[in-house]
């Protein structure tokens, strides 16, 4: 019987031995389950905290990309206005050396006295030199990996705000309707040009060239045999000279001349108004073009055309000419007028899209 109890009792310890592992096990398991649990919790945060922070990293993208397209359609409204309203300073030394070669008490001179004091209140005023604000010219000079589409939406943005403030014209009319509705930008216009370069910045180059000035340009085919100019620098010289002649005063002259030799006739008039973007104190690199430059200028001075062709020793402020090469039974001479009222001007962006400096 002693046996029995003792043997009972023994298995009785042994179950509650294996009760309390049993127990033990439960509890270590709870807490596992308990510490996975944790574990998860702190994973969730930890995701979602990533997730907020690329919300932010998104956020702060947008709209870091919000102020460079912001900063680059200030830029372009500001290069608009400018070029609009202000005559570049190299033009301007041209003009007030213009104005004191004519003499007292002419109509050279009272012509020259009002494009003196148009340039002044145009200034002042912040309101277009001429009421023909003309074709609006973008040149712009930008890196490899340059994204165009969207620059070119940035400038037709900054071109409809600068219509609408009054710094250009609505003065673009589609030419089988007539309608003159579409603020400046559509069929064609702007004209855009995009030119890759190998420096980092981004530059932008405007030009406003009036309908008055683009009426006399012209084009030459060589050898012209009513002028007797043949195919060489003498029979470019005849025809640039012949242009001027038949200008007048139509081209609210004093004028500059933009020359193309050679090309076909669709590049040769493009090349020709890149000419108008020089300065009008440079040299030419040629010494040939330089001499016939300089040679055109004074030749088309003694003419007597003068300040809006009231005559006067003034016809033109300056000639730039370059050069193309040609086909063999082409020779082409463009000549591209631009008046007086010279409205070109350039900026250098800075990397968030405001203005670095500016190139005239």
């Amino acid at each position: 019987m002693g046996k029995k109890k003792t043997k009972k009792k023994t298995a009785k310890k042994a179950t509650k031995k294996k009760v309390a592992k049993k127990k033990t096990a439960k509890k270590a398991t709870k807490k596992k389950v308990a510490k996975k649990k944790t574990a998860k919790k702190v994973t969730k945060k930890k995701v979602a905290k990533k997730k907020t922070a690329k919300k932010v990293t998104k956020k702060k993208v947008a709209k870091k990309k919000d102020n460079l397209t912001k900063n680059l359609e200030d830029s372009l409204l500001e290069l608009l206005r400018v070029s609009s309203t202000i005559i570049p300073d190299d033009v301007q030394k041209v003009v007030l050396k213009a104005l004191k070669a004519e003499a007292e008490n002419t109509s050279a001179k009272y012509a020259m006295d009002i494009i003196d004091a148009n340039i002044k209140l145009a200034k002042m005023k912040s309101q277009p030199i001429c009421q023909d604000t003309g074709t609006i010219i973008f040149k712009v000079y930008h890196p490899p990996g340059f994204y165009k589409q969207k620059f070119q939406k940035s400038c037709e943005k900054a071109v409809l705000k600068a219509t609408k403030m009054g710094y250009l014209r609505q003065n673009s009319v589609h030419s089988l309707t007539g309608k003159n509705d579409c603020m400046n930008v559509g069929g064609g216009h702007p004209q855009m040009h995009f030119i890759e370069h190998n420096k980092k910045t981004i530059e932008v180059k405007c030009m406003l060239k009036g309908g008055g000035c683009e009426n006399v340009g012209a084009q030459y085919a060589l050898p012209y045999p009513p002028l007797n100019a043949g195919r060489d620098l003498d029979g470019v010289r005849k025809v640039i000279l012949d242009a001027v002649q038949k200008a007048q005063g139509k081209g609210c002259g004093p004028g500059t001349l933009g020359i193309c030799i050679g090309g076909d006739r669709g590049s040769g008039h493009v090349h020709a108004k890149d000419q108008l973007l020089r300065k009008m104190d440079d040299n030419n690199p040629i010494k040939e073009l330089d001499d016939l430059e300089k040679d055109i200028v004074a030749t088309a001075n003694k003419l007597g055309i003068g300040p809006m062709g009231f005559g006067g020793k003034t016809t033109l402020l300056s000639c730039k000419i370059g050069h193309l090469n040609r086909l063999p039974a082409s020779f082409y001479v463009s000549i591209s007028y631009m008046c007086w009222a010279y409205r070109r001007q350039g900026i250098s962006l800075k990397s968030n899209n405001t203005i670095n400096k500016w190139l005239y």
